[in-house]
């Protein structure tokens, strides 16, 4: 299984929480393997700064910011629907280096386990992920060294890795996310109901059956 998805996507957020209640029920579980694959839903952000997400996205698409903030309430019903912490007050920023961070965590094994640290501090708690010691206390609370993350933020290491992620959404026309792709065979996109994701994880074994 991979996953394309963005650090501050809330539906990314979502549609993993639906996709891992569809994997819990699978009963090949044991035997998928899931990777999630670098996505920027706005790359034109400047590196290293931030600000408050719905005057930024009222700016973006050109919304009064009571309108953003209704829609955010949607989406936080959602996303509570699912048994997720949610607010609506984050920041938005350029994610292109907790990127290169998850390709750290990737490298080390702890992944999952990085990602889903990065959700709980920007989603449930709205901490500022884009400032450079709150990156290193959610990278490091997820087994990763802290001197590492450090390390690693300040230069540009996995910079093609992520590079390569993004070419590789390109070549699949993946053009929003979360978006997951199976087996290299079946694709689904968006933040699915559970049922779809069971059908698509039934569909992908059979396919990988046939072909061993």
């Amino acid at each position: 299984m991979d996953i394309w998805s963005d650090v501050v996507c809330p539906w990314c957020y979502i549609g993993k929480a639906r996709f891992e209640q569809a994997l819990a029920g699978f009963a090949h579980r044991d035997e998928v393997s899931v990777v999630f694959h670098s996505y920027e839903l706005d790359p034109t952000l400047p590196r290293g700064e931030s600000g408050p997400l719905r005057e930024a996205l009222a700016a973006k698409f050109g919304r009064p910011v009571e309108e953003v903030a209704a829609m955010e309430n949607r989406v936080a019903d959602a996303a509570r629907g699912e048994g997720l912490q949610y607010t609506a007050d984050r920041l938005s920023g350029n994610t292109f280096d907790l990127h290169r961070l998850l390709h750290l965590a990737t490298d080390a094994g702890r992944q999952a386990e990085a990602v889903s640290a990065l959700n709980a501090a920007h989603f449930g708690a709205g901490r500022p992920v884009f400032d450079a010691e709150t990156a290193v206390e959610v990278f490091t609370a997820a087994g990763l060294d802290a001197a590492e993350v450090r390390r690693v933020w300040k230069g540009d290491d996995y910079t093609d890795a992520v590079r390569a992620d993004e070419r590789a959404a390109r070549d699949l026309g993946i053009t929003g996310v979360p978006f997951f792709v199976l087996d290299d065979a079946f694709g689904v996109s968006g933040a699915q109901p559970v049922e779809l994701f069971t059908q698509a994880l039934d569909q992908a074994w059979a396919h990988h059956r046939a072909a061993v």
